[in-house]
């Protein structure tokens, strides 16, 4: 078998592999919506009536989001506990996903995050400007 049958081969059973991947979106309901996924769609400036499509920008884009939050979640338990006085609150073990972990994670993907600051991000914030020591 020379190299050119080997590649047509391959190419072949990659053909074949994409036809029935895209045939098993029709039965796939992702989580994302196929209305919200055509909308931001046609925002961009893209139009397609295949709904394989759609939903395959769909599959992308839960699986973009997935690995975001894993990674948000691996920069929060990276993230050093508050030392914590009472026993009660010592058992509850709850993380809290921030802005930071969630900005660390999708800087990793190439999206920079700004956020504004928020009241709890800094106690001078919504003091008299008068009275700030910034």
């Amino acid at each position: 078998m020379n190299h050119g049958q080997h590649s047509g081969e391959a190419k072949h059973e990659d053909d074949a592999a994409l036809t029935e991947f895209l045939a098993s979106l029709m039965d796939y309901t992702p989580t994302i919506p196929d209305d919200l996924v055509e909308h931001y769609l046609a925002k961009s400036g893209f139009q397609c009536p295949d709904v394989r499509l759609i939903r395959l920008v769909a599959v992308a884009t839960q699986k973009f989001v997935a690995d975001v939050a894993s990674d948000a979640l691996q920069h929060c338990k990276a993230r050093p506990a508050p030392v914590v006085k009472d026993k009660k609150q010592q058992k509850d073990k709850r993380l809290v996903l921030t802005m930071e972990d969630l900005s660390k994670a999708l800087r990793e993907y190439g999206v920079n995050v700004k956020h504004p600051e928020y009241f709890a991000d800094s106690p001078s914030t919504g003091m008299d400007p008068a009275t700030r020591d910034e």
